[in-house]
């Protein structure tokens, strides 16, 4: 692609390029305007708003308007320049924009009655000798098309749908259509002219540059000096000064169609825009007017894509923010000893009498007991270990819902967080989860305890025999968790080995609890984590609009 400027300087050509047929005036023919409005629709119908923030409703509204005019006016025109003008008949409700299209091509074409809203269903009209070039066009494919030899050859008459139509659907098709049209004929009368709406229509018209007219419509005579002269000092103030103006005289109380005379300058005037050579001077006209307004639309759409995902990061560092002080209280309440408090301690004091743990060692510091002994103890302790589960799984799983809230509060601190807040369940079968990693918990101080070795010292083999393997793991399981009197013992069953082990099985519950908090983060790093919020996601109709300034 060539971005020099200057004499003799390659530029882009209107033609098709790579696209088409229509590349002998190319001087590159990789590199024409079809082919940048091409990568243009592409990319901005590419763009994702994920984020509800403030402008998102607007931006999807705008993106979803710039594509439909790439669908329908500008690529089609660009593609095929010998297609007819299209002249778009818009108005507001009960302009006469029905019964002026019938009194200019002298037929009942488009529907005309009191009854609001009258044109329903658009109608484009042309003329049967541009049939072989107008057919299977976007245009015809989505109205209803009719053909008629008082259309000017190399234009096509549009019959839209009021602009402020009660019906949603006409509203927005009315949109459509101007929005793709070559000129607007823009029907007004007396009493509307002055309406918000029209003008707002007609700013927006200018600001892409299409061409327009105005026709004021039933003008009655005894005021039509002062009309006229506001409706252009409107057009003035509007940099619509060259706006042609056309006045219809008020006919009365009529059926049918308006006198011939009425509409003669509208009609000379059409005509002169018909023939090939002046139509595509139509065209090429609004072509060039639509293409200088496409960078701000696409520096908009790309400045929302900038603040979602700027948006997308605020919300990032807010969540990353609220779980390290979950994670911190929970490691606290496991090193505190408050998950003794209730079940554990209550299951200690009802077996320390039936397992005889008062004497269960010698003053020598050796256990005491047979191996039957030892079975007994261990199917006691059994239910210690129980309760010592079930206590982890409790404060594990109230770590896990303390995280979730932390994320909602902080979420919604960021604009628009609400709604990502509102989805946010965090990661699923959230049960199953703690469960298991309890359960994993428990089997690592399992293997630890058959790690014992009855070999290695007379004390080790008398603590395997007093208490089973499976009652050494409920005391390493009750001290772990902060229950002084259970951590004691198995310190004087297992010695030096036994007080060393016992912080070591704290803190991997504490780490396992941190790692089921920070999981909690995973369903927000995913929906902030798609291309819509990358850094380089506006990348796209930036590059466009820097192959949009070789334009211009």
């Amino acid at each position: 692609m060539t971005t020099t400027s200057g004499p003799g300087a390659r530029q882009p050509s209107i033609g098709q390029g790579r696209h088409g047929s229509d590349a002998s005036d190319a001087v590159e023919p990789h590199f024409t305007v079809f082919d940048i409005v091409t990568d243009l629709r592409r990319d901005i119908a590419a763009l994702s708003f994920p984020l509800d923030i403030e402008g998102a409703d607007e931006a999807r509204a705008k993106q979803a308007r710039l594509v439909g005019q790439l669908d329908d006016h500008l690529l089609p025109r660009l593609k095929e320049l010998s297609a007819p003008a299209v002249v778009v008949i818009a108005g507001s409700t009960g302009a006469g924009k029905s019964t002026l299209l019938n009194s200019l091509l002298r037929e009942e074409i488009s529907p005309a009655s009191v009854i609001r809203p009258t044109t329903r269903e658009p109608v484009v009209v042309y003329n049967p000798q541009d049939a072989g070039i107008v057919v299977g066009t976007p245009l015809v494919t989505s109205v209803r098309a009719v053909v008629n030899t008082n259309v000017p050859r190399g234009i096509a008459l549009l019959d839209a749908p009021d602009l402020d139509s009660v019906l949603d659907e006409n509203r927005r098709t009315a949109q459509r259509l101007l929005e793709g049209a070559d000129l607007w004929l823009f029907v007004t009368t007396a009493a509307r002219y002055g309406d918000a709406l029209p003008w707002r229509t007609l700013t927006g018209a200018v600001e892409r540059g299409a061409t327009v007219a105005m026709v004021l419509n039933r003008a009655p005579s005894a005021s039509l000096k002062t009309v006229r002269g506001d409706l252009l000092n409107r057009l003035r103030e509007h940099h619509m000064d060259s706006t042609p103006l056309f006045v219809v005289p008020d006919a009365g109380p009529h059926e049918g169609l308006l006198p011939a005379a009425s509409v003669a300058p509208i009609e000379r005037w059409l005509r002169t825009l018909g023939g090939a050579d002046r139509a595509r001077t139509v065209i090429l006209r609004t072509l060039r007017g639509s293409l200088a307004a496409l960078p701000p639309w696409v520096e908009e759409l790309a400045a929302h894509v900038d603040a979602q995902h700027l948006t997308s990061q605020r919300m990032l560092a807010a969540a990353q923010a609220a779980l390290p002080p979950v994670a911190a209280t929970i490691n606290r309440s496991i090193e505190s000893g408050a998950l003794t408090v209730g079940a554990v301690e209550s299951r200690w004091s009802h077996l320390v009498r039936p397992a005889r743990l008062d004497k269960a060692i010698t003053r020598s510091g050796i256990a005491r007991g047979s191996a039957r002994r030892g079975r007994s103890r261990e199917a006691l302790l059994a239910d210690l270990a129980e309760a010592v589960r079930n206590a982890a799984t409790a404060a594990l799983a109230s770590a896990i819902d303390d995280a979730r809230q932390a994320l909602r509060s902080a979420l919604e601190t960021v604009p628009g967080g609400s709604e990502l807040s509102a989805v946010h369940e965090g990661p699923a079968n959230t049960d199953a989860l703690v469960t298991a990693e309890v359960d994993a918990w428990v089997d690592s101080v399992r293997a630890r305890t058959a790690a014992i070795d009855e070999a290695a010292s007379k004390q080790d083999a008398a603590a395997v025999r007093a208490f089973g393997r499976g009652g050494l793991t409920a005391l390493l399981l009750a001290g772990a968790v902060g229950h002084e009197a259970a951590e004691a013992l198995f310190v004087r069953l297992t010695g030096n080995a036994g007080r060393e082990l016992v912080p070591v099985v704290t803190a991997d519950l504490a780490d396992r609890a941190a790692i089921l908090v920070s999981r909690e983060i995973e369903p927000v790093v995913a929906a902030l984590g798609v291309p819509a919020l990358a850094d380089d996601a506006a990348v796209g109709p930036n590059v466009r609009l820097a192959e949009l300034a070789q334009l211009t």
